[in-house]
């Protein structure tokens, strides 16, 4: 038991892959100053390496939360080319109407990629959760996803030194012990040109960033730098196979972290 909380504690780095897959709902910023469209870009990718970027097939599912009614953003999708470091890969750009002061919680649900290294498939709910006016409205309330991650702080409002919790979800219920992988996104993508910038950090030495949830699912990670922070729980979701292979049915959650100045 004591083992358990200390892993959700502390975050430590495994000697697991160099660079993690994370499925991106990337904009600018997490907080929406005028009403309009925000533009957002899906993209499959290592964003803490700039590293290999992965083709995306149609998305199941891209959608909405705001004030608890869910609207459907599929027809926002526009297919794009995303130019990374190391290749290109079949993206998504798309926006998101912000009007109304409140929450705003979008969820991608990818289609299942195939990772011919692993001989797996790979797919990635992810959400991420942008705000109007500092009101806040859904970020603490589950989406109904397969899996996914209920963030226990305000995730565009997270302060550098801080902790993040999160709680990993299955059909709604706590999934003990989840590995969470956490990535630091430090190449954020030019949304105009499509592609990679020059990125602000390296990989830690040490691999993979990880992170173990307690038997309530929830885990803690401290905050060390400015900008959006990717945590992943692998496995975590109720599917395992695809087409007749392994699955990996991850939740992805990002948040925004900045100074207090």
């Amino acid at each position: 038991m004591k083992l358990n909380y200390l892993a959700a504690a502390l975050a430590v780095s495994l000697p697991a892959a160099a660079s993690a897959h994370f499925q991106l709902n990337y904009t600018e910023s997490a907080l929406i100053a005028k009403p309009g469209d925000v533009p957002m870009g899906l993209v499959f990718w290592h964003p803490m390496a700039n590293g290999h970027a992965m083709d995306m097939g149609t998305p199941a599912e891209f959608f909405m939360i705001h004030k608890g009614e869910k609207t459907d953003l599929s027809d926002r999708l526009e297919p794009a080319v995303f130019k990374g470091a190391e290749n290109e890969a079949s993206a998504y750009k798309a926006s998101v109407p912000v009007k109304r002061s409140g929450d705003y919680v979008v969820v991608t649900v990818p289609a299942p990629y195939y990772e011919e290294s692993e001989d797996i498939f790979i797919q990635q709910i992810s959400k991420v959760v942008l705000n109007r006016n500092t009101l806040p409205t859904d970020w603490d309330q589950p989406v109904g996803l397969a899996t996914e991650i209920l963030p226990l702080n305000k995730p565009y409002n997270v302060i550098v030194g801080s902790t993040f919790s999160g709680q990993v979800l299955a059909e709604g219920k706590p999934v003990p012990g989840a590995e969470i992988e956490i990535e630091f996104m430090a190449a954020e993508p030019d949304l105009e040109k499509f592609s990679t910038t020059e990125p602000t950090v390296q990989e830690m030495a040490g691999g993979s960033i990880v992170a173990i949830a307690d038997q309530n699912g929830v885990f803690s990670f401290g905050i060390p730098k400015a900008g959006y922070w990717g945590f992943a729980a692998l496995g975590s979701g109720p599917a395992t196979e695809y087409e007749g292979k392994e699955l990996s049915q991850d939740a992805v959650l990002w948040i925004h972290a900045a100074e207090l100045k």
